[in-house]
């Protein structure tokens, strides 16, 4: 499961899920060398969970809990949806291009450098928003369980969650500098086993205290909440890069679409009960990273601790396709430490200035992940297929097009204006 969600440029970066084989030369090689279709469930269950979870149930306080599960049920469906358009553009264009291995390559051979360079963007983009959020989340942690600092500083970047942000910072500068992954690999098996454990327990938690108490809930809010809550729910099913990838992978290409379609509705089914039970056991009371909620117990403490390690070790694996094109594009592919460094500084400093988990979930989702999940799926599918698939199809490309683009500007700006309210408090 990992909080992290680790995608390829340009390249397949296939490391980004453990459970997926490694190739030789041979390259993918006969089919008992692919993954199986149990295999296949849970590497779109790793690719495609990440920390977007933990602000789900605050995400139900500001739109309700029905309007919340509605909500992800109609991302997971449209997200599936739009996977499996790439999966068909790559398919019509493998003879032509055979070595279409990522969401960048399908760029590429879609519309040449520039589609590449803007998909390459969006995902820059995401990965650098997901690490900001990995340090949001550590920062905030800490600074509840260990409270530190002036309690009215005089500038963000000395709260208690900038300190600890200044903390982290030359030790990760020092990870971030190791040019391979390998020694960091182990550490998405440790991340499956401590999210999962995580979530077991905070539910857990939820359960008993929603039994003992029940606060008053409400089942749905108005428009501007709903796009809030439209922006967590799309970061939250973000894992499109990795779909190539693992169709690619998978021994039985013909069942990948339904083996992709169960483990993206399990996904829905266990986000929409882990958001609502989180809801309904702290009501109004419900903060921005439902950990925080939790009482302080040593159970509680310990997982709060063991996420924080989890994503700490975690952000250079996530940083590095970051880098892949940085490097690329500023200094010929060649390791440049200094750019890593000015990299993570300037994540570093995002994570300081934006005051809300769960906000700065919706405004990335609102924004980078509805292009990238949405909009440039359809885009892309309309252009390899055209008028082959019909009024139907043409319809629905559009329609996703349009919407999307229109999504993101509302919930893009819904985001922002929520994030400056929230500054001024």
């Amino acid at each position: 499961m990992g909080l992290h969600k680790e995608v390829s440029s340009s390249s397949s970066r296939l490391d980004a899920a453990p459970l997926l084989p490694h190739h030789g030369h041979g390259g993918g090689g006969a089919g008992h060398h692919l993954s199986s279709q149990p295999k296949t469930f849970a590497n779109v269950f790793i690719a495609v969970v990440g920390s977007g979870v933990l602000g789900l149930p605050y995400t139900f306080s500001r739109t309700g809990w029905v309007a919340g599960s509605v909500l992800l049920l109609a991302v997971a469906a449209l997200t599936f949806h739009c996977m499996m358009l790439l999966v068909a553009c790559r398919r019509r264009l493998a003879y032509d291009h055979p070595k279409i291995a990522s969401f960048g390559d399908l760029g590429a051979a879609v519309c040449g450098p520039a589609g590449r360079h803007v998909v390459d963007a969006m995902l820059v983009l995401s990965q650098a928003s997901f690490c900001v959020g990995y340090l949001i989340f550590i920062s905030n942690t800490m600074a509840h369980l260990y409270p530190v600092g002036d309690s009215s500083p005089s500038s963000p970047l000395l709260t208690a969650k900038a300190i600890f942000i200044w903390v982290m910072l030359p030790f990760q500068l020092g990870l971030n500098s190791i040019k391979t992954l390998t020694l960091l690999a182990p550490l998405s098996i440790f991340a499956d086993v401590v999210d999962l454990g995580a979530m077991g327990v905070v539910l857990g938690q939820d359960v008993s205290t929603w039994l003992a108490n029940k606060p008053p809930v409400f089942a749905s809010a108005g428009p501007t909440e709903i796009l809030y809550g439209l922006g967590v729910a799309v970061y939250a099913f973000e894992g499109i890069g990795m779909v190539l990838p693992l169709e690619a992978e998978a021994a039985d290409k013909r069942k990948f679409g339904g083996t992709l379609a169960l483990s993206m509705a399990f996904i829905a089914v266990m986000y929409g009960l882990f958001g609502a039970m989180g809801y309904l056991a702290f009501g109004a009371a419900t903060r921005d990273i439902i950990t925080t909620n939790l009482g302080t117990g040593w159970l509680s403490v310990a997982v709060q601790l063991g996420l924080c390690i989890n994503l700490f070790f975690t952000m250079p694996v996530m940083m590095n396709p970051v880098y892949e094109v940085a490097e690329r594009l500023l200094c010929r592919k060649r390791y440049a430490w200094w750019l890593r460094w000015l990299l993570v500084m300037v994540v570093g400093l995002m994570a300081m200035l934006v005051p809300n988990f769960a906000d700065f979930l919706s405004l990335v989702g609102s924004s980078v992940c509805v292009l990238l999940g949405f909009v440039l799926p359809a885009a892309f599918h309309l252009k390899v297929f055209g008028a082959e698939v019909g009024w139907p199809g043409l319809a629905g490309d559009v329609a996703v097009i349009v919407v999307g683009t229109a999504l993101a500007v509302s919930g893009t700006w819904t985001s922002l204006a929520q994030i400056f309210s929230s500054s001024d408090v």
